[in-house]
């Protein structure tokens, strides 16, 4: 299993656009072969900071992910919002274990 975490910036005044373009891209990625898992969430002490988790089969899910029309449609709607920063990172998951 690989895990994708991270984050990205954008304005307070961005959020309600965001909502809406990541709601699309939840739903359609989740039903993505190969997406195990798929979510944004916004912090709830840092106004405009959106927290990425994400859990694939393999590669080639994430590769064929990189691919699909809504990724494409996603990335020109969220660079249209002017993100102010963002820091997303690869995991490899060779172990699960639920915690609660």
């Amino acid at each position: 299993m690989l895990m994708v975490q991270g984050w990205v910036r954008l304005a307070p005044e961005a959020m309600p656009e965001f909502r809406k373009i990541g709601a699309t891209m939840i739903a359609a990625t989740n039903a993505e072969d190969g997406c195990l898992h798929y979510t944004f969430a916004e912090d709830v002490a840092d106004p405009g900071l959106v927290l990425i988790s994400e859990r694939w089969r393999d590669q080639a899910a994430i590769d064929a992910h990189s691919k699909a029309p809504h990724m494409a449609e996603f990335l020109a709607a969220m660079g249209a919002l002017g993100p102010q920063g963002m820091d997303v990172r690869l995991y490899s998951g060779e172990e699960l274990t639920k915690l609660a």
